[in-house]
């Protein structure tokens, strides 16, 4: 059996008060998927305005990673099989900010 499919992500970045915002959709044709990540420049570091976009749309994306993984196993789930197994190990990239 052989098939293809086309999967569309966006990613849509705002800077407001000192933070950046980013959203990313996945759009699978029947579901829609979405993750949100976010920055800050720190006040002692140069504000670099690509630096903040880069990380606050990485962590967007990681979050819609993690929710298209809990999508297929509640899938596999569901007709029976195991789920993927959760890796340990350090994240990516520096920490989030705590706000």
């Amino acid at each position: 059996m052989s098939r293809t499919l086309e999967w569309t992500v966006g990613v849509e970045v705002v800077e407001e008060g000192g933070r950046t915002k980013a959203e990313a959709r996945l759009s699978t044709g029947t579901t829609t998927l979405t993750g949100h990540g976010s920055a800050r420049c720190n006040p002692a570091d140069v504000d670099v305005p690509a630096i903040g976009d880069e990380l606050a749309a990485s962590r967007a994306m990681k979050d819609l990673a993690g929710k298209l993984m809990q999508e297929a196993n509640r899938d596999m789930e569901a007709v029976g099989a195991g789920t993927v197994p959760q890796r340990t190990g350090p994240g990516y990239g520096w920490p989030e900010a705590v706000s």
